[in-house]
């Protein structure tokens, strides 16, 4: 079975669709062929990832915007597969749909980030009836729809989109583990030893509601310390808050992590939430809220959830958290993941659902290597 992946959002920062692609084509390796379709200043093709021309998106990170469907679609067809995923919701997938349809394959849509709320955090909810529209004209055209969460799942089957199913992302757990806890990142920070260090990483994005984490902070006051990882977040900071400017790469946002004493996430809408889980694999307890994705991450016993998306119930949660003994949160978290989210588990789960739509089972693809 040959699966192809289209998507806008991979560059050398870009976070969760990256994570995810990665990690799937490592672990198809032996179970499938694999081809990824990404934007770029040229044509190229290099093994299993093919560029296609677009435009950079100006202050975008290395994000570019295609214009023109033709390049996306006459690449899908030289490379024929089996099945196609779109990953993200703009011109690309309508180049996936119309690929398909020459070809006569399933093509699939995973609903990585959520359109309707990205733009209304930004316009205003006056372009919801327009962007529910054309989500429903849009998402009718796919074979199935892959939701990573409940709370997505639920949202697009309230807009009327059918043949949703739930297909929860995962983690490295050998990338991230507790043996990469460092007891020296406190005294890097300049901070004693039984401060409990709040850690989150991940990009400065307005629905990550960094002003919301830097008040509860200010709430917390010096018994508490952060540590906020990644490129644009604030310079002005409370005294309690220590950021790391730039790009992290993972296996040092692996030891930040494990060395940290609790992931703090003050989002309410994120569709799914891998630095959760990147957190919880680490062996730190997760703080979060109830509203988006995170809640179904944090089960109880791997965290504390804030009943309001407010600083003082996230600091209050914080506070609750270190009284209760986290210690064994963080063991219950680690457990958790390994159980439920690891990608060896999560990843399967993924191929069946492709053999589900292709009829390419793991005796077909048997005998079609004989061949």
């Amino acid at each position: 079975m040959h699966i192809a992946d289209v998507t806008m959002f991979y560059t050398p920062v870009s976070g969760g669709v990256r994570t995810y692609l990665d990690a799937k084509r490592r672990w198809l390796n032996g179970h499938a062929q694999h081809s990824l379709i990404i934007p770029d200043s040229r044509r190229f093709d290099q093994g299993v990832i093919h560029g296609v021309p677009a435009l950079p998106i100006p202050f975008g990170h290395g994000y570019r915007f295609p214009l023109r469907k033709r390049g996306w679609v006459d690449t899908l067809l030289q490379l024929r597969p089996d099945l196609i995923e779109a990953g993200d919701p703009y011109l690309t997938a309508w180049a996936c749909v119309e690929a398909g349809q020459h070809l006569g394959v399933p093509v699939v849509g995973f609903y990585h980030s959520d359109l309707p709320r990205l733009v209304n955090s930004r316009l205003g909810h006056w372009t919801d009836p327009i962007l529910d529209s054309y989500i429903r004209r849009l998402y009718r055209h796919f074979d199935r729809i892959l939701a990573p969460s409940q709370v997505i799942a639920n949202k697009l089957a309230h807009l009327g989109v059918e043949n949703v199913r739930l297909q929860p992302l995962g983690v490295d757990t050998s990338q991230f583990h507790p043996r990469y806890r460092d007891v020296a990142l406190k005294a890097e920070l300049g901070i004693a030893k039984e401060i409990p260090l709040l850690i989150f990483a991940g990009r400065a994005a307005r629905e990550k509601k960094i002003p919301l984490l830097l008040k509860a902070m200010e709430l917390l006051g010096k018994n508490y310390h952060l540590l906020l990882v990644g490129p644009g977040m604030p310079r002005g900071v409370p005294d309690n808050v220590s950021v790391i400017h730039e790009y992290v790469a993972a296996d040092r946002i692996a030891r930040y992590l494990a060395s940290s004493d609790a992931l703090i996430h003050a989002g309410d809408s994120e569709t799914f939430g891998l630095v959760v889980l990147e957190a919880m694999a680490s062996g730190i307890p997760v703080i979060g809220t109830r509203k988006g994705a995170v809640a179904e991450l944090v089960v109880p016993g791997c965290g504390l959830l804030a009943e309001t998306v407010s600083a003082p119930a996230l600091a209050d949660a914080a506070r609750n958290l270190f009284a209760d003994g986290h210690l064994g949160m963080g063991r219950l978290a680690r457990k958790r993941v390994e159980e439920c989210y690891a990608w060896d588990r999560v990843l399967a789960q993924l191929l069946a659902q492709y053999q589900e739509l292709t009829g390419y089972t793991g005796q077909k693809a048997e005998e079609s290597r004989r061949a």
